[in-house]
């Protein structure tokens, strides 16, 4: 791949590099033989990356004419929202913290050359900037908290030739050379068909919402039905922009990453499934509680807990009762409590993270019926069991680590009980047009609604069990529908 470095005056240039060719920003914008041009990374150091100047100018055409910007126009619009520097910055909160723990004034500014830092100590922290922003020289500033002596990222913004501090010079020259013989940071993915699709994933998540073999399903599904299909990671957060589509298989929570994640897409256009909407209402149960309650849907026996009725709650459900924190997933964050002397410490303790805590009473089954709902149509039915000698499908220890899961069986959607069907549809039509998972109990003929769960288990050889490879199908058709008819929607306007 040829290298070319777009400066606003090769004089600013003094990092000499074989293979490497310098080219004035307005000759590279203007001249007609750097359009035909193929197989080029444009390294853009213009002095100015801002609207409409003539380095953003440098990306833009770039990115038209099909060569590798760095940084790409969707760099340099995420590098100038303030937001999204808050948004890294609580993403990476830990290694800032890690990163910047023997520095003792209240500011610190990172200088980032192509991922690098001239202190070890900071490389790990500048190449996960560079991951996440990838652009040739970076600066972040960061100020301590004087309270709890946490780091904050301030701002992250580009550094041009002449920004680089004295004293970096040698280094920075060293960075660039180690980089332009190196391949590009970021693997292309070949564009063979008319839409992309990322796949938000987290390989060390220990119990993701679909295995491996289930995932690689998705991929060939994507692709048969027509998109490009990448898996992209929570570093890829400045990458978004960059897709068509963009589906969530890592478990979803407000306070993190996936939701900001959903919310990004959305901004941009994107077709998201799980939407932010979706994400907010199922990961709370206070608000499926009135949901409930509001659309006449039979749910066991509810109470929602305060400091002021906690007394009311033995009286009024029964022991034993089961508590649940409003945003708890995968069984963690639930308790079943069978004494007053258990109830009082374990809403007490929840009532810490939470000023609101749901109490259902409890209600035993062999198993619970999950209906897989996909655009307001059921996708799948399976019952999950209950682990052997526990009243949950999940057994978990002392410190929330699963140590057993109950069997899973699944049946054809017809075969599954009318009344638990229409009743999982009647829930997710008053929660959104996603992917969801609604477990439900019958007990004598009634059909009690537990939860939504938005980003629902999809393992190989457990929910596909009966539709095979056409539920991954069926998933990607709706994904491309709304993303064609997107695109229409764009084309008449």
């Amino acid at each position: 791949m040829q290298n070319i470095v777009v400066v606003n005056d090769p004089k600013d240039w003094s990092f000499s590099h074989e293979g490497v060719e310098v080219v004035p920003a307005r000759k590279y914008l203007t001249h007609p033989a750097y359009t035909t041009l193929e197989k080029v990374r444009v390294i853009n150091l213009c002095r100015s990356l801002g609207y409409q100047k003539i380095g953003y100018y440098v990306s833009l055409l770039a990115d038209a004419r099909g060569h590798k910007p760095m940084p790409s126009i969707e760099t340099i619009q995420n590098l100038k929202d303030r937001a999204i520097a808050a948004i890294v910055g609580s993403d990476l909160q830990d290694l800032i913290d890690e990163s910047l723990t023997k520095v003792q004034s209240a500011e610190f500014v990172l200088s980032v050359y192509f991922g690098r830092n001239m202190a070890q100590r900071h490389e790990r922290l500048a190449k996960a900037l560079f991951r996440m922003f990838p652009s040739p020289f970076l600066q972040a500033s960061f100020t301590r908290n004087e309270r709890n002596g946490r780091w904050r990222l301030e701002t992250l913004k580009p550094m041009a030739i002449d920004d680089i501090p004295r004293g970096h010079e040698g280094f920075a020259q060293e960075a660039t050379a180690d980089f332009l013989q190196r391949a590009y940071v970021r693997p292309q993915r070949q564009r063979q068909r008319p839409y992309d699709l990322a796949i938000l994933v987290d390989p060390n998540l220990p119990e993701p919402p679909s295995n491996k073999k289930a995932l690689q399903k998705f991929d060939k599904a994507g692709e048969e039905v027509g998109f490009n299909v990448e898996f992209i990671e929570q570093q890829d957060y400045a990458r978004i922009g960059e897709f068509d589509a963009l589906f969530i298989r890592e478990t979803t929570s407000v306070n993190h990453h996936t939701f900001r994640f959903a919310c990004r897409a959305e901004a941009l256009g994107l077709v998201v499934m799980d939407d932010p909407a979706s994400i907010l209402r199922c990961s709370n149960k206070v608000f499926l509680a009135e949901m409930a309650e509001q659309q006449d849907i039979l749910v066991p026996n509810t109470m929602i807990v305060h400091r002021g009725n906690v007394d009311d709650l033995p009286v009024r459900l029964g022991l034993p009762c089961v508590l649940k924190q409003p945003d708890s997933s995968f069984s963690a964050g639930v308790r079943k409590v069978t004494t007053p002397e258990d109830l009082h410490v374990q809403v007490e303790a929840m009532l810490e993270k939470s000023d609101l805590v749901i109490a259902q009473a409890f209600v035993p089954t062999e198993f619970d019926w999950r209906i897989g709902v996909l655009d307001g149509q059921p996708l799948y039915a399976c019952r999950y069991y209950m682990a052997d000698g526990h009243w949950q499908i999940l057994k978990r220890d002392a410190g929330g680590t699963k140590e057993d899961v109950g069997r899973a069986e699944t049946v054809p959607v017809e075969m599954a009980p009318t009344r638990v069907v229409k009743t999982a549809l009647k829930a997710c039509n008053h929660v959104g047009k996603g992917l969801y998972g609604v477990d439900l109990k019958e007990v004598s003929g009634k059909v009690y609604m537990i939860e939504v769960n938005d980003n629902p288990n999809i393992d190989a050889g457990f929910e596909d069990a009966v539709l095979g490879d056409e539920l991954y199908l069926r998933v990607m058709r709706t994904f491309f529908a709304r993303v064609t008819a997107r695109h229409r929607g764009w084309g008449s306007a």
